[in-house]
């Protein structure tokens, strides 16, 4: 007989539940490493249930509620599984429903999910400063936020960041409005990304500068450098305008947002 412990097997999450849209707020704090997230999830329910089972993994839940019901929800993390399940006191009709959550989270220095990026200033060379940053391929967006986070589950994402005025916003979308909030804060809307895996998601908040250019199909190119560095960008910022006119005439396909950015982080695991 082995004494080893059974593998539990792995299983995708129930679709009982699916989402539609993530509407996320995010303030990080770059000197205690945590963020804190306001979630909005609007989704379809196709089965009546009480349960609604999402990916999580190093997140704390303050509170649920499913807003058409009125009902807050009884949290249940299984660590291993990297899951949370939600427990409503009655069924979520079949239909759109929209659950709240917040919560708060780290940024860890393991280079996945929402993690933290060590830098350098050159007004400042004897300072360490950090930038955050995202890695969610293959499974790590659970770090970063509540999700279905499997590929099949794909979703629009609308994102929100709470930032020091001194710091750059960046996702995958384009910014649609910058006001200034208590302090020294900003928040920076960004526009809704298409429908995606949750994966593709990505954000940064740091200081960069940066250079940029249109190419010939009206998509706005940016390079982001360490600061003082943006002229280093600017081979990568002519190569890209150039590359992406040359795939869409080679694949035949558009390519599907209204800007891109590159950038550079010191602290980078994944290779492409």
């Amino acid at each position: 007989m082995s004494n080893k412990e059974e593998k539990k097997p792995f299983e995708r999450l129930p679709t009982d539940v699916v989402p539609k849209n993530y509407k996320l707020e995010l303030r990080p704090d770059l000197q205690k490493f945590t963020f804190q997230g306001k979630l909005s999830i609007t989704a379809e329910v196709r089965n009546a249930t009480k349960r609604v089972v999402l990916n999580s993994a190093e997140i704390e839940i303050q509170s649920v509620k499913y807003v058409q019901g009125g009902q807050d929800a009884t949290v249940t993390f299984a660590e291993a599984d990297e899951t949370v399940t939600l427990e409503f006191p009655s069924e979520l009709p079949v239909g759109e429903a929209t659950i709240d959550i917040a919560y708060t989270g780290i940024l860890n220095d393991q280079m996945r999910g929402f993690y933290r990026s060590k830098y350098t200033h050159p007004d400042h060379p004897d300072e360490e400063r950090y930038a955050a940053v995202t890695q969610f391929e293959a499974a790590d967006a659970r770090r970063a936020l509540p999700c279905w986070d499997e590929p099949s589950h794909k979703a629009s994402f609308d994102v929100v960041f709470v930032v020091p005025k001194s710091k750059v916003a960046l996702s995958n979308m384009n910014v649609v409005s910058t006001e200034e909030v208590e302090g020294d804060l900003k928040r920076v809307t960004f526009a809704q990304t298409p429908v995606m895996s949750s994966y593709l998601l990505a954000f940064i908040v740091g200081e960069f500068d940066h250079v940029e250019a249109t190419d010939e199909n009206g998509v706005l190119v940016r390079v982001y450098t360490p600061v003082g560095k943006a002229e280093q960008g600017r081979f990568a910022l002519d190569v890209a305008v150039k590359t992406l006119p040359f795939y869409k005439d080679y694949f035949n396909v558009a390519y599907p947002l209204p800007k891109m950015d590159l950038i550079a982080i010191p602290d980078f695991a994944a290779g492409a």
